[in-house]
């Protein structure tokens, strides 16, 4: 690895974690906010709650999803993890990911269609959220051996393309 890199992984370590903590606490509360979607409740209310969860998603949720995923990969490629838990754990972020863009199109949906909206039962976007979420964590804290699952060699391996850096061997 370059010199130049060396203090970099901690500070992509930290940018990847922050930012793993704020979009995984936002998906959990914004399930939470859509139950208070009532289009019954006083049009006062209902605009600040639509606003709230409106804001909550483009303004925090969204860059942190965005960090999370810039620094995570950026740590893949300096510290070339290319092992078959690191797959597993992109397919779990991949699940991540289509949660946040479905319970981005609940947002969009209750600020187009108030009157036709019924708020969501608030266990199904968590439990969509928890799965990955507790999945992600167990292969990242584990770090198991997938030696059962046969991957390509393209997949373990750089394939002759150098990046910008030197990353360390392993």
């Amino acid at each position: 690895m370059n010199d130049w890199l060396v203090p970099a992984v901690p500070l992509f370590k930290a940018a990847h974690i922050i930012g793993l903590v704020i979009w995984c606490g936002g998906l959990l509360t914004l399930p939470l906010m859509l139950t208070r979607h009532d289009p019954a409740i006083s049009v006062q209310d209902y605009r600040t709650i639509r606003t709230a969860s409106h804001l909550t998603y483009t303004m925090i949720v969204t860059p942190a999803a965005v960090i999370a995923v810039i620094a995570g990969t950026w740590l893949i490629f300096m510290r070339e993890v290319y092992v078959p838990w690191m797959f597993a754990k992109l397919a779990f972020v991949a699940a991540l990911v289509m949660a946040h863009g479905w319970i981005g199109h609940i947002v969009a949906k209750i600020g187009e269609e108030p009157s036709e909206h019924t708020p969501p039962p608030a266990w199904r976007p968590i439990a969509l959220v928890l799965v990955p979420m507790f999945v992600i964590l167990t292969l990242v804290l584990a770090k198991p051996v997938l030696d059962w699952v046969a991957f390509p060699d393209w997949l373990s391996e750089p394939r002759g393309g150098q990046l910008l850096f030197d990353t360390p061997r392993r």
